[in-house]
């Protein structure tokens, strides 16, 4: 049976929350936290693929895609408070057990979900997002820069971070296949981020990425005491993070399934329909 997707915003803690909704309810469910400078959207490919047998919710954050877009002077753009705001959309929306698929900043908003309800999290899929220190590449640099000193580099992240190149860049990597990607998907993304107030509301979620980083032993620790059911899919042509992050995490969890694709960061972009068996084969199995 082919399900539609319903396009749907709800109200959380006074926010606009714009969410994609598909498959049938009583379904297990995979909640899908996207990364930047994407939303909801980038999970598109895989409603098709995996509607007939699961319930696939995904949000936009606070700041994203058809969410809500608060003056930072009054919101706190930092990912502990996605975790709060994602966390009060999954109690509002009834979702008491679900798999985390974590892309990107995907995977700071939903470890920290994990920790705080670890009673919720049937699985995890993590696709291109970091929890050791190591993961994080050559490109961090001047990021690293910006953490310690804010005002003197902030000129200088906004090109790391937001220019055409590095959205061209997020997609493509060093893969020599460019031909495989639509130009959409970087114009769109270079598009939204030039848009009024997001150079500001980004800027401030990048300079809170540093609790990330701080975080990342107690991410790791719980890993290794919990060693949930996971799945780690990455893009081998992905700049932006380190490709030994997919074996670090096969050490904190050795029963981990790991797979890396002949793809980018964003690896829906090119390998949707390998995605897709190797989510659907996972979820199938007991832990």
């Amino acid at each position: 049976m082919r399900y539609l997707t319903s396009y749907r915003t709800t109200q959380i803690d006074g926010l606009s929350i714009f969410y994609r909704e598909v498959g049938p309810k009583d379904a297990p469910t995979l909640l899908l936290l996207h990364g930047l400078p994407s939303s909801s959207r980038m999970f598109e490919p895989l409603f098709a693929r995996l509607s007939d047998r699961y319930h696939l919710v995904a949000p936009d954050y606070p700041g994203f895609g058809h969410s809500e877009w608060p003056d930072p002077k009054k919101f706190a753009y930092t990912f502990d408070h996605y975790a709060e705001v994602m966390n009060h959309f999954t109690e509002a929306q009834g979702l008491s057990r679900y798999t985390l698929y974590m892309q990107d900043y995907g995977g700071p908003v939903g470890f920290r979900m994990a920790l705080a309800h670890p009673d919720r999290i049937v699985a995890l899929v993590i696709q291109d997002a970091v929890a050791h220190n190591e993961g994080l590449g050559a490109y961090w640099a001047t990021r690293r820069a910006f953490w310690a000193d804010r005002p003197a580099h902030e000129e200088a992240l906004r090109e790391n971070l937001l220019s055409l190149a590095a959205a061209k860049t997020r997609h493509v990597g060093d893969d020599p296949n460019i031909e495989l990607y639509d130009p959409d998907l970087w114009t769109d993304e270079y598009a939204f981020l030039n848009a009024p107030g997001q150079a500001q509301i980004q800027s401030d979620l990048f300079y809170d990425y540093r609790t990330n980083v701080v975080a990342y032993p107690k991410w790791q620790a719980w890993l290794q005491k919990t060693r949930p059911k996971l799945l780690v899919l990455w893009g081998k042509h992905d700049l932006s993070f380190d490709l030994g992050e997919p074996e670090r995490f096969r050490r904190d969890v050795p029963n981990a399934e790991v797979c890396v694709l002949d793809a980018g960061h964003f690896a829906l972009d090119t390998k949707a329909d390998e995605i897709a068996t190797l989510v659907r084969e996972f979820m199938k199995k007991e832990k």
